[in-house]
């Protein structure tokens, strides 16, 4: 049994009630809601068509599998933006002040092969409460035993190669997730220090909803393309390999990246930190000033502000970075920023790559 990990009270100085205070005040001088507005509504739009024209452009066009292969790969990566856009706000509760709608769009996230209800779990509850910890941050581990982050992991001789061998484990997470991650997470007693115990509907949804995905991207293309049966699996291999590429790196972008901690709870389960303090020291941003990184990754690239503000939504994380970034460095709290996509890849290469080999 995992001692639950309790961070300690905020100190006289307290960070997160002062940055509260600011962005809530600038909130009210620009007028805003916390969540989505027109052009949220407009990306939204955007990303679900796209969705749809894809799959039944695949599903129905009768087009030669050369041309599929590419529309196939466009169509995972399309699954990945709307995670990223729709379905994480959502889930989040931070789209809509209406939680009717909120869990509407959240179940978009069944047509992406994953289980709201298990990622609201293994990612609202456990990953934003206990980021970076090891043992307990479950969203951190993509690969245990095969991908080393943190000093706490054992140190295998083959993750000396693990910089070249993690990017297309990064495909197949996505894969094991449709098929293995939801069903291992919702059985497990469980999840970090958090036990698991579901309501009975939850039972039924699970199995329903996947099934309901096999059918739709695996059952009904074989029945309706005129493709061979492994022909339809490929293409279901190449969706997830794409996919799953594209949501690997944003997560690992944000928080194994130089700079970022791996901090672990005293015997009695206490960490060092008060919570918000210790959100810093485990995340970074990256391209914060590239509009179409902010219009593509739903704020991802914006992971500080994400995690300062889960329940506000991600359109608005660029004028709240600023706010975010001069308080941090005026109580001297660090800010991990990679200025671009490209420097936060090679800061995670690196990352990976001293993980793999012993300290000397």
């Amino acid at each position: 049994m995992k001692v639950k990990t309790k961070f300690p009270a905020p100190g006289e100085i307290n960070f997160y009630a002062e940055l509260r205070r600011r962005v809530n005040d600038d909130l009210r001088a620009r007028g805003l809601k916390v969540n989505a507005n027109s052009f949220m509504w407009l990306k939204t739009a955007v990303f679900l068509c796209l969705f749809v024209i894809l799959y039944f452009t695949i599903l129905l066009s009768g087009l030669n599998a050369i041309y599929l292969i590419p529309l196939t790969l466009i169509l995972g990566i399309v699954c990945a933006f709307i995670g990223f856009n729709v379905c994480h706000d959502a889930i989040h509760g931070s789209f809509s002040s209406s939680k009717r709608t909120n869990k509407l769009l959240g179940m978009i996230f069944h047509l992406l092969g994953a289980s709201p209800y298990v990622w609201n779990i293994t990612h609202n509850v456990v990953h934003h409460t206990y980021t970076n910890i090891p043992g307990h941050d479950e969203d951190i581990e993509i690969a245990p035993g095969l991908i080393r982050i943190s000093h706490e992991d054992t140190l295998k001789p083959h993750q000396r190669f693990q910089h070249w061998y993690a990017f297309p484990l990064y495909g197949l997470a996505s894969l094991s997730w449709v098929l293995r991650k939801d069903f291992k997470k919702f059985f497990q007693q469980q999840i970090g220090a958090r036990e698991n115990v579901h309501p009975k509907i939850e039972y039924f949804n699970l199995f329903f909803y996947k099934f309901l995905y096999y059918f739709l991207f695996i059952g009904l293309p074989i029945l309706v393309m005129d493709l061979a049966w492994w022909q339809v699996i490929l293409g279901f291999v190449l969706l997830h390999l794409a996919q799953g590429i594209t949501m690997g790196l944003v997560f690992q972008l944000a928080h194994v990246v130089e700079g970022t901690t791996f901090p672990v709870p005293n015997e009695a389960g206490n960490m060092e930190e008060a919570w918000a303090e210790h959100q810093m020291h485990t995340t970074a941003n990256f391209a914060t000033n590239c509009p179409v990184a902010a219009f593509f990754l739903g704020g991802l690239n914006r992971q500080i502000e994400h995690h300062l503000f889960p329940k506000i939504c991600h359109v608005h994380y660029g004028w709240i970075s600023v706010i975010v970034k001069n308080t941090a460095l005026e109580f001297g709290i660090p800010y991990h920023e990679n200025r671009t996509f490209l420097t936060a890849l090679r800061s995670h290469c690196r990352m990976l790559k001293k993980m793999g080999n012993p300290v000397l």
